[in-house]
């Protein structure tokens, strides 16, 4: 089951896709890391505002690593499964190659286009997008478990549920964010007040579980995809 007809036939595209699926699990893992390390320093009252300002650029830059992956990570995890057997519809294989690049675009564009209408109007789109996938993708799961497609592949159906927690805790990221938000542009147009300060920790405080529930999550499924339980 490791390595099918196809895999046997397209050797280097195989080996091309497990490394960059290697590489977004190295770079949403460690991108996180770094956005919570360059946090501390936003909310650190005993650096000055100019120090502050430059953390929430690094901060609010790198957070971009780690969305990129995640926008990729089912086109890669999807044409991975092709490799090792599961073999989806050809309209399916379609919108899963499809949906990574347009994600990302997504993704990018929100982050660029921030404050114009368009800018608005994609991470409203974004924001439902992704509020849909944590309750499709788990849906799907089970009805592929019941028909039978995914049982040879447990391992698939995992990593799959762990995806839509993963979606889960960034969406109740974007939930609990606004104060840290709110915070921090009080502090940039009026200089450091101890509301400015307050709202800022406690925005990125109610992040925090969130935050290392995606980091189990991410390491866990990695795992999950070198051991492959029910192989």
């Amino acid at each position: 089951m490791e390595e099918t007809q196809v895999a046997q036939t397209l050797p280097f595209v195989y080996a091309v896709f497990k490394y960059v699926h290697i590489l977004l699990f190295v770079y949403w893992l460690g991108g996180d890391a770094g956005v919570f390390y360059s946090s501390t320093f936003v909310i650190n009252d005993k650096l000055s505002r100019d120090s502050r300002l430059t953390a929430f650029k690094i901060f609010i830059n790198l957070d971009m690593l780690p969305r990129y992956c995640l926008a990729l990570m089912l086109t890669v995890g999807g044409v991975l499964a092709e490799f090792v057997g599961y073999e989806h519809p050809t309209w399916q294989m379609l919108g899963i190659v499809a949906l990574g690049p347009l994600w990302v675009w997504v993704v990018h564009m929100v982050h660029a286009k921030e404050g114009t209408d368009f800018g608005r109007t994609l991470a409203k789109g974004d924001y439902w997008f992704r509020f849909v996938m944590i309750f499709a993708l788990p849906t799907s799961v089970v009805y592929h478990w019941i028909t039978g497609p995914l049982r040879p592949f447990p391992w698939i159906a995992a990593k799959l549920l762990i995806f839509s927690f993963l979606i889960f805790c960034g969406f109740m990221i974007r939930k609990k964010l606004p104060p840290f938000i709110e915070g921090f542009r009080m502090m940039a147009g009026q200089g450091v007040t101890p509301e400015s300060d307050r709202k800022m920790y406690d925005g990125l405080m109610a992040c925090r579980p969130y935050v290392w529930a995606i980091w189990i999550g991410v390491a866990v499924s990695a795992f999950l995809g070198v051991w492959k339980p029910g192989a």
